[in-house]
């Protein structure tokens, strides 16, 4: 039997209120200290052995029904293994949750575990394909498992729901989830309440009868008079929390004159004190109020907190608060009353401010040493630690931050006293930092000149000199952003001002935040000026010698990428193959991962344009050795939409990451970043026919100041739109919107958007062609044809041969060619995320042998990389 981090704490009723000192209820399972043990109730236990055939439980009752007991009481007596998953309100940060949920599962697995956690939060469908087989990998065919998921009703953010209930209502025939809440849960279950595959227990079902009430006073061997029984039913309605309240007032008057219907229902927190704190020492009050603070309760981290306290008595003597605190055995950790955790958080002016900063940096450090980097986050925010908080956010996540967290950290700082900032001044470049990822560039541009301001004028220590580096930075990255609209690309020289300030302290940046991030298109600029591009360009090359001087590597071969990019959209197929390569040279020189990816986008782009069936293999295959990289933190992501335009492109839109097809779903990647995911999507709702769903998908992304407003997204936007009008036989629109784009594009000469969609943009300057009173020229319309038609030629050869070779190995499959066993073991080994390079030490082979057994299965399964390997293998049941 397997158990989560928190089984079951902070919950809202009591956990454990029907404890007796005597029963030998779960004699078959270690029982807490104290051999404590529950009050058995049957018809709960074959209510919930029923609902448990079923793969989804819902337990929906009040704070204080009994829910979590009665769930934790039955599974310990229930023959499986099982999963405890205890929520809290910051669950609702997907990252945080991720985090808190792979560590439950190292419980029961730390091979699992360590995997899970390479693939991230899964927001793609690749990522949570991943995540599934990986937990399939690990499952004991025959075995039952159940993931109870308590306080569900504390989940409300979108990523993480979804997550939940894709993840719930997955198909595995040996697992049930039982949901626990207070209200239902934020979930799509209907086609599940449908097919009769939820059951459902309610408050009525948990309420306690009058004999059951009796029992538990046996029990607890407090014999109040009849009347006085009758009358605590009456009270308390059956709420199993209310009635053990009761029983500690019984127990303290054997008159039977204890119980006071007043306290029970009108505070219950006087019950809580005169039962529990009257009677513990002043020392474990204290310790206690401490606990409060915090949310984790691992038997280390409270050995740590009670240590200044005589931890080895304090903890003994916690033992004996009752039933309001329990320690697991499985978890080795204790579990607090979300009621008496109520109470104690109202004393916690008990404390001065110098204890709970101490207790919040021994919690932070310890959720550093576990891999909770959110919770740390918070616990080091609310001791007032903030240049810690800069160290966690600096060595694990990358210099454009996700929306999501990059506001929740902006909530934090901005919450933080101005006295903070001066004395940890690197809290200024972070706090502009996070402006500039939630795009508040006035803000953001404001703040960093006034910080710089008052550094210049103060005597320039190394340390200053990092801050004053940093903070040039932002200012550049500020004038790169907003030059999109502002058309003002003299911010070089604060990079140079940067790297000024690096050369006198030399402090090595590392990590994610040494990478730079490309946005939807690297030449952003609005106006379809001539020559405004070049400008654009000019700008970014002066600036990338100082930004890679000063931040290890990043930005380099940027310049490169943009000067390919716009090559590559004039259709100059030579210059834009010579800067991508280049690009890709550099990029790898420096590890700027993001830059090499779109590179070798390009680049596969222009193998498809020329037909060049060897290019664009080769261009595969580099794809796919990126993820191989596992400090490329998005290379799923970026690999999904890439592959996708290839898909569209070779005629095999069923092939597309599902999270692309699907409308609801988005990659997390930053706003400034996601307009690519959006243009694939569009093109694969064509590819299915569903055109007014590709027009509400470009419909969407005009309203976006990014994509809509960028020029080359602009010019992409128009002709998604002239190619859905035009199938929809809506030819005066269809014209309009082409229109629109030839005068975006025609005074950079930009055709190649025109050229690549090949039989479709075929179609619509034909349809242009027949109109007296186009707007294009007539040359111009007659040229982009012709390209346009062989172009499609072209890349038909590719798609011909790709649509072919899955035929072939079909075909073979079909007639019985099977993978031997090695190649059963590698593919399995790619399908739990690892590398080539961890698969060759794994199994004592040379990197050289995975790399040609790999080449074999993909051959056997007429797959173009791991991603659809895996996902052949798994629909064909190869991989146990």
């Amino acid at each position: 039997m397997f158990w989560s981090r928190a089984v079951p704490g902070g919950g809202d009723e009591d956990k454990k209120a029907m404890m007796t000192g005597n029963s030998s209820f779960h004699s078959n399972v270690p029982i807490a200290p104290g051999n404590r043990v529950y009050l058995e109730r049957p018809q709960i236990y074959r209510l919930l052995e029923g609902a448990v055939r079923s793969p989804i439980v819902t337990v929906i009752a009040g704070a204080g029904y009994g829910k979590t007991y009665s769930v934790y009481s039955f599974v310990h007596k229930y023959n499986a293994n099982v999963i405890w998953i205890q929520f809290s309100e910051r669950d609702n940060i997907a990252e945080r949750f991720w985090e808190n949920f792979v560590a439950t599962l190292s419980v029961m697995n730390k091979e699992k575990g360590v995997k899970l956690a390479k693939i991230r939060f899964p927001e793609t469908e690749q990522q949570f394909e991943r995540y599934l087989v990986i937990s399939r990998a690990y499952m004991i065919p025959g075995e039952k498992y159940i993931f109870v998921y308590d306080d569900f009703h504390l989940i409300h953010e979108k990523p993480v729901l979804r997550f939940l209930e894709r993840s719930i209502t997955s198909p595995f025939p040996n697992i049930a989830s039982i949901l626990i809440a207070r209200s239902a849960p934020k979930l799509n279950l209907m086609s599940q309440f449908a097919k009769g595959l939820v059951a459902q227990i309610s408050e009525e079902d948990l309420r306690f009868s009058r004999e059951e009430m009796l029992e538990y006073f046996r029990l607890q061997q407090v014999q109040p008079a009849a009347n006085t029984a009758s009358r605590i039913y009456q009270d308390t309605e059956g709420w199993a929390f209310s009635i053990h309240l009761a029983v500690l007032a019984l127990k303290n008057d054997s008159s039977g004159r204890g119980y006071a219907l007043s306290a029970v229902r009108m505070n219950v927190f006087k019950l809580i004190e005169s039962e529990v704190i009257a009677v513990i020492s002043g020392r474990l009050r204290k310790y206690l109020i401490a606990l409060s603070l915090i949310e984790h309760f691992a038997l280390d981290l409270l050995e740590e907190l009670a240590g200044d306290m005589d931890g080895g008595r304090l903890l003994k003597e916690l033992e004996q608060v009752g039933s309001f605190v329990r320690y697991d055995s499985y978890l080795n950790a204790y579990h607090l009353h979300h009621f008496f955790l109520a109470y104690l958080s109202g004393k916690q002016g008990e404390l001065s401010e110098e204890e709970k900063r101490k207790v919040y940096c021994r919690a932070a450090a310890w959720c550093e040493r576990n891999n909770l980097k959110m919770d740390a986050i918070s616990y080091y925010a609310k001791a007032g630690t903030y240049d810690s908080i800069i160290e966690v956010v600096y060595r694990g996540l990358p210099l454009v931050l996700p929306n999501r967290i990059a506001q929740f950290l902006l909530e934090i700082f901005e919450r933080a006293p101005e006295e903070v900032y001066r004395k940890v001044p690197a809290a200024w470049v972070f706090y502009v930092r996070l402006l500039i990822t939630l795009e508040m560039f006035d803000r953001a541009e404001t703040e960093v000149k006034r910080f710089i301001a008052i550094l210049e004028a103060e005597e320039r220590t190394p340390f200053h000199c990092i801050v004053l580096s940093g903070s040039y930075n932002n200012l550049g990255f500020i004038g790169m952003f907003t030059s999109m609209y502002s058309r003002d690309y003299s911010y070089v020289p604060y990079f140079e001002r940067g790297l000024y300030y690096y050369r006198l302290n030399n402090y090595l940046v590392l990590g994610p935040l040494a990478v730079f991030g490309v946005s939807s298109f690297i030449c952003r600029v609005s106006v379809p000026d001539k020559g405004e591009i070049e400008k654009y360009i000019e700008a970014l090359a002066g600036m990338v010698p100082y930004i890679s001087g000063s931040m290890n590597g990043c930005a380099w071969g940027l310049d490169d990428l943009a000067r390919g990019e716009l090559a590559f959209f004039r259709a100059d197929i030579a210059q834009a193959e010579r800067f991508n390569n280049e690009a890709v040279r550099k990029a790898r020189e420096r590890n700027q991962y993001e830059i090499e990816n779109r590179a070798l986008f390009y680049l596969m782009r222009i193998g498809l344009f020329q037909g060049n069936r060897e290019k664009t293999e080769d261009c595969l295959k580099r794809l796919e050795d990126q993820l191989n990289q596992p400090d490329y933190i998005n290379r799923y992501i970026y690999h999904d939409i890439v592959m996708g335009w290839f898909y569209v492109h070779t005629g095999r839109p069923e092939k597309i990451a599902p999270w692309i097809q699907n409308d609801l779903e988005e990659s997390g990647l930053n706003s400034m970043d996601c307009g690519l995911e959006f243009l694939v999507r569009a093109k694969y709702h064509i590819a299915e026919k569903k055109y007014q769903a590709a027009m509400s998908v470009v419909g969407y992304q005009k309203g976006s100041h990014h994509y809509g407003n960028c020029l080359l997204g602009r010019i992409e936007i128009n002709l998604i739109e002239a190619v859905c009008r035009y199938r929809l036989r809506d030819i005066p629109a269809a014209v309009r919107a082409l229109e629109r784009a030839y005068e975006l594009a025609a005074p950079n000469g930009l055709d190649m958007p025109f050229i690549e969609p090949g039989r479709d943009m075929r179609a619509v300057t034909g349809a242009a062609l027949k109109v007296p009173d186009c707007a294009i020229p007539r040359a111009w319309l007659e040229r982009i044809q012709r390209a346009a038609t062989a172009c499609a030629r072209r890349m038909f050869t590719i798609a011909e041969y790709h649509q072919g070779r899955n035929q072939r190995r079909s075909r073979k499959w079909e007639a019985g060619e099977s993978l031997s066993p090695r190649e059963i073991k590698i593919l399995t080994g790619l399908s739990q995320g690892l590398t080539r390079e961890e698969i060759a030490s794994a199994f004592s082979l040379s990197i050289n042998t995975v790399k040609s057994v790999i080449r074999s299965v993909y051959n056997k399964l007429g797959a173009v990389n791991r991603a659809d390997a895996v996902r052949i293998a798994t629909a064909r049941n190869m991989l146990k």
